[in-house]
């Protein structure tokens, strides 16, 4: 086995339970703004706002929208479909300063992570986080999820200049991290940012597959199904 002395690891989902925490945040923000005014079946709203996520940050992660565009849009689309012409851009960006702020205080981690870090951190691992999360809203994460102090560095896509899986990304994480591609190891849940652009970059990866049924990976180094297993690979 590969002697790894860095690790990447990616944040959203393999670790911080993004989905989990912005399922009750969305929840809030319906009831908060009073959307049952337009949308008397609130699954119409979650269901129209989970569908236009999605498509747009697989935008965003090749860099064929800005982050103000995803912002806008993912509130934008679904609340158009109850509000019409009321979701304006000012409603639509108040909706969702207020989603981001409740998501950040959220503090709900995948089950095992601080298990999983705690380990890793044991066995002297220098941990670095790569996320392309927004760099106001990944800090107070952080924060609330008491994450931090796990990670050497926090390299984010804002300060790299590209999202994951550029290889602009991964360059920069070499440079202020000081790591090698030989000695580093990425771990993540997205097959495309994670793996396939960690591979890019040389590196061998785990594959945190959370949703199995979902997707499969023929391509990572080693493929997990449970945070815990990771500990069983290093």
């Amino acid at each position: 086995m590969a002697k790894y002395t860095d690790l990447f690891i990616d944040y959203d989902d393999t670790l911080y339970d993004t989905y989990g925490n912005a399922v009750i945040a969305l929840k809030e923000a319906f009831e908060l703004f009073h959307l049952e005014r337009y949308f008397p079946d609130p699954q119409v709203f979650y269901d129209e706002y989970w569908k236009t996520n999605i498509g747009l940050w697989t935008q965003y992660s090749k860099g064929e929208i800005t982050r103000d565009t995803l912002i806008l849009e993912r509130f934008r689309r679904p609340l158009s479909v109850g509000m019409g012409e009321d979701a304006t851009k000012e409603k639509c960006l108040e909706i969702s300063d207020r989603f981001l702020d409740l998501c950040a205080s959220k503090p709900g981690v995948v089950s095992g992570a601080h298990e999983l870090m705690q380990y890793l951190q044991r066995r002297g691992y220098r941990m670095h986080m790569c996320s392309n999360g927004f760099h106001e809203v990944q800090y107070k994460k952080l924060e609330a999820s008491h994450m931090r102090d796990y990670f050497h560095t926090i390299i984010l896509s804002e300060d790299a200049g590209a999202n994951k899986p550029s290889r602009l990304f991964f360059d920069y994480a070499f440079k202020i991290t000081g790591a090698s591609p030989a000695t580093t190891l990425m771990i993540g849940d997205n097959l495309q940012t994670d793996i396939m652009g960690a591979q890019g970059a040389g590196l061998d990866t785990i594959f945190y597959n959370r949703f199995p049924e979902h997707e499969k990976s023929q391509i990572a180094t080693y493929s997990v199904t449970r945070l815990k297993d990771i500990m069983q690979i290093l």
